[in-house]
């Protein structure tokens, strides 16, 4: 057979293998160190971003935390205001009222002392004028008295204290005890009345024994 001229010498051929890793080895290196690098400096910015990020919601948690702190002592403070405010609308609510009335208290008093020194006529007026005076600081304050008499019953504003034989219509108010009074349209009282009812028919004088009832 003719010797093929082609074929590398063996020895050619260890050389070149050997030389390739070599060379690919080198390459290879350097390739690995700088990928690696740059996947580092990712993570290092991913993780820079993610303290960054955890810095901002840690601070707004704590401005959300004092916020409510804040908050909740605001909220402390109304309800004891509000609870003393609702204690001295209890103890000095009526404080303006009483200050209206009393004038009506002093009248009174210097109608008794002058009941000692002027007769029984002079009293009365007196005792009047305080009267008018007293209803009209009651009406000052939306408080209104009504009358019921002659008017048919009304249980809505009426209270019937006992019935009473009447000519008057059956239903129909007759007395008075005491008058009602309405708030700002609102029943504070209702009146107490007495109310009309149907006289009884008297009883027909009949003889108990109609046949024998004569004397002979």
């Amino acid at each position: 057979m003719v010797p093929d001229d082609t074929q590398v010498p063996p020895d050619a051929a260890v050389d070149e293998q050997r030389a390739v890793p070599e060379s690919g080895a080198d390459s290879g290196g350097s390739t690995s160190a700088e990928g690696l690098q740059k996947k580092l400096a990712v993570v290092e910015a991913q993780l820079e971003e993610s303290f960054k990020r955890a810095r901002e919601t840690g601070d707004r948690l704590k401005e959300t935390h004092d916020r409510l702190l804040r908050t909740a002592a605001e909220f402390d403070n109304f309800k004891k205001r509000a609870v003393k405010e609702k204690e001295d609308v209890q103890r000095f609510g009526i404080e303006r009222l009483l200050k209206d009335f009393l004038p009506v208290m002093d009248n009174l008093e210097r109608a008794l002392d002058h009941a000692e020194q002027h007769d029984l006529a002079q009293v009365i007026e007196g005792i009047r004028l305080v009267q008018k005076l007293f209803e009209t600081t009651l009406a000052k304050h939306g408080v209104v008295g009504f009358s019921a008499l002659g008017k048919p019953f009304d249980p809505g504003v009426h209270e019937a204290l006992m019935q009473q034989e009447s000519d008057e219509p059956a239903g129909t108010v007759v007395s008075e005890m005491a008058k009602g009074y309405k708030l700002n349209d609102r029943l504070v009282r209702p009146a107490a009345v007495v109310v009309a009812k149907s006289r009884t028919p008297a009883a027909a004088n009949t003889p108990t024994n109609p046949e024998g009832g004569g004397q002979g």
